[in-house]
């Protein structure tokens, strides 16, 4: 008898987010193939479960495939699961699920918590069209050009960051557009949970140091814009006849078109 993958979303902060099902599927399985064994080992203790574990942290998946492939062709259940939240989003899983498809094995997906949209809801922001993108780099000149190609699509993003990187991103927000609306989405579910909501320069000033704990940030879509690149030019060169300063131009042109501060810059 063939065996199944059965993919587990675990709690992301408040043990009572798991499902029913996940809890049963544990606690059934003949092995749980997980991110950190040390984690999940915490959750299944929590449980009083005691299943045999495998680590398929990002560097080891490829090499724990082969055995999970043969556990599943020997007719066992294996169960997935990372840290918290569902596996494969920002987190290992996505090549052990790929062999499991090739190889013909059932797979399943037990949904249940999700940082991503749960923090989309509690942004207050368009959830109609939205796209993930994952973790931001770390260099600014690259997140920088992640957001330029993201913001082209015109929906509400959701991204993940570190809390010791949160101020400079939250800065380089602010000087591409101060007055777009984000929200700071901060150890969800759990018992420290803080929604801060406002413009980058806002929330720029707010996580001036940074803060602890997990961070999920949601930018709202920049406004459309239809200016031609000389109607830009010359709103510059308007506002720098009538005394503002070169940043201060751009900072107001950027407000009204959604284009980039440092793009419309000129010292």
């Amino acid at each position: 008898m063939a065996g199944r993958l059965t993919i587990c979303a675990t709690p992301i902060g408040n043990l009572d987010d798991l499902t029913p099902r996940v809890r049963a599927a544990l606690g059934a399985c003949d092995v749980v193939a997980c991110e950190d064994t040390r984690r999940t080992g915490q959750l299944l203790h929590l449980l009083g479960i005691d299943v045999r574990m495998l680590s398929i942290e990002a560097h080891r998946e490829e090499s724990a495939i082969p055995d999970l492939l043969r556990r599943l062709a020997a007719g066992e259940h294996v169960c997935l699961a990372t840290d918290a939240g569902m596996p494969l989003v920002s987190d290992p899983g996505g090549a052990t699920v790929r062999a499991a498809i090739a190889a013909g094995v059932a797979v399943e997906v037990l949904p249940g918590a999700d940082a991503v949209t749960t923090a989309l809801v509690a942004s207050g922001l368009p959830s109609d069209r939205f796209a993930f993108i994952g973790f931001l780099p770390r260099a600014a000149g690259a997140i920088g050009r992640t957001l330029d190609e993201a913001d082209a699509w015109g929906v509400t993003l959701v991204a993940f960051e570190s809390p010791q990187r949160l101020p400079s991103t939250l800065a380089l927000l602010a000087e591409r557009a101060p007055e777009r609306r984000l929200a700071v989405c901060r150890e969800l579910t759990k018992l420290h949970e803080e929604i801060a909501r406002g413009t980058a320069a806002e929330l720029a000033a707010r996580y001036a140091t940074p803060p602890k704990g997990e961070i999920a940030l949601v930018l709202a879509p920049l406004p459309a814009t239809g200016a031609a690149p000389a109607v830009v030019e010359a709103a510059i060169a308007e506002l720098r006849a009538h005394g503002f300063g070169a940043k201060d131009a751009a900072r107001l042109v950027a407000g009204l078109t959604g284009h980039s501060v440092r793009d419309l810059y000129r010292p």
